[in-house]
């Protein structure tokens, strides 16, 4: 039987999620779906436009940060 879970690192902290779980879902159970927060997986950062219909995979290194205007 296949498992219903996989293992992700969020900020350098492991974490088991739903093995069907996309970008927007993660951000949403976490309550981090506010404006300003940018998303990089595996080093590449995913326009808010695509969190959708971003899957999340076993393995997959997220990067949770608020994005800073400024100069």
């Amino acid at each position: 039987m296949k498992s219903k879970h996989i293992n992700i690192v969020l900020n350098d902290q492991p974490l088991e999620v739903e093995c069907a779980i996309t970008a927007a879902m993660l951000l949403q159970q976490l309550n981090r779906h506010q404006p300003g927060t940018a998303l990089a997986i595996n080093q590449a950062i995913i326009p808010r436009a695509d969190w959708e219909k971003c899957q999340l995979h076993a393995g997959d290194d997220i990067l949770l940060f608020q994005a800073i205007a400024g100069g």
